[in-house]
């Protein structure tokens, strides 16, 4: 599991409460907290010059990367068994991170500087391995929780209900879009779509074999133009304002989540279906393309639209009361969505 520390000197009070949910350590000028343990680890950051009078043994260092020597210099205190390497760069990025990961994993925990969630996600994809973990010294505030939302992905599980189907209509043509993402999913995983912010049906990828066109795992056949989902697990989109590049949230019916790339989006003109289904004293409704390849995801696997019928169980997710502000959600706002 990756790990996330996070420079604590300049955060507001604001984002206390996250830190101590989802972070594992904090820094405070040069000493590391561990919030698990409240063990303090005072931070080494020796010099070329000093370097080999330093005792590393078990030690945290930082270490800023410049040039060859710095970067052996990381090397050789990984080998003399230092704990932590915390790693900052002042050129070059990847590269140097390549070299480290490739040369010292299992030997030391190598931790890269971060300053935003895109630089986070970089450190822990680079070289497909990643560093072992990020420390954030956020350039804005947001940016705790978007780096929260790569970096602990497990942690952050959406609550999943199953809801009772109530209806189902045909409704004739209409624009649905396909999203193509760059990665594979599994039986159970899709994205979730709604017509209502407060509701979202998960719906299942194109994961299944059939007698009549290839399974396609990487694709979410997500609905409707007009429909919602998340664009990260604290905003939602329209399916029609994705294009390629852009991140959608993928989940399975525990509610685990995690980040998937667009690769294109494929809206076309195809026969409709609207779903209704109750939870919660409350009706929620979501529009999918009506065809057979279509499955939402139930309880004990997932069913095509077309099959649905009144009284059959679907996994949704309720999303917070109130209202939303382009995609924001406003919970004290009263708002009525039919």
């Amino acid at each position: 599991m990756k790990e996330l520390w996070i420079e604590t000197s300049k955060n507001s009070t604001e984002s206390t409460d996250l830190i101590e949910q989802y972070c594992d350590a904090t820094i405070e000028g040069d000493t590391a907290i561990f919030l698990a343990t409240k063990q303090q680890h005072s931070i080494l950051s020796p010099s070329t010059e000093n370097f080999e009078k330093t005792n590393v043994q078990n030690k945290i260092l930082k270490i800023c990367i410049s040039d060859k020597l710095t970067e052996n210099l990381i090397v050789k205190a990984a080998e003399k068994g230092a704990s932590y390497l915390i790693i900052s760069t002042t050129n070059w990025r990847i590269i140097p991170l390549e070299n480290l990961i490739a040369r010292i994993r299992g030997k030391s925990k190598l931790i890269a500087e971060v300053t935003t969630a895109e630089e986070a996600k970089i450190a822990l994809e680079t070289l497909e391995l990643g560093t072992d973990g990020v420390l954030l010294k956020p350039s804005q505030p947001e940016e705790i929780m978007k780096t929260i939302t790569i970096v602990k992905p497990e942690a952050l599980k959406l609550e999943m209900v199953a809801a009772n189907v109530v209806a189902t209509k045909p409704i004739g043509n209409g624009a649905r879009v396909c999203v193509d993402t760059c990665d594979l999913m599994t039986p159970n995983e899709g994205m979730l779509v709604g017509s209502q912010s407060a509701g979202l049906f998960l719906v299942e990828a194109e994961v299944n074999e059939n007698p009549y066109v290839a399974s396609r795992p990487f694709r979410v056949n997500a609905g409707s133009l007009s429909m919602y989902t998340l664009g990260n697990l604290q905003t939602t989109r329209y399916l029609q304002e994705f294009k390629a590049g852009d991140e959608v949230v993928i989940a399975n019916r525990d509610g685990k989540t995690r980040r998937a790339n667009v690769g294109r989006i494929k809206i076309e003109v195809r026969p409709l279906i609207l779903v209704e289904a109750q939870v919660e004293n409350k009706l929620i409704k979501t529009i999918l393309q009506n065809a057979e390849t279509i499955r939402v995801v139930t309880p004990k696997g997932s069913k095509p639209v077309t099959e649905l019928k009144q009284g059959d169980e679907v996994i949704v997710h309720l999303a917070a009361k109130g209202g939303r502000h382009f995609g924001t959600s406003v919970p004290d706002e009263t708002v009525i969505e039919k």
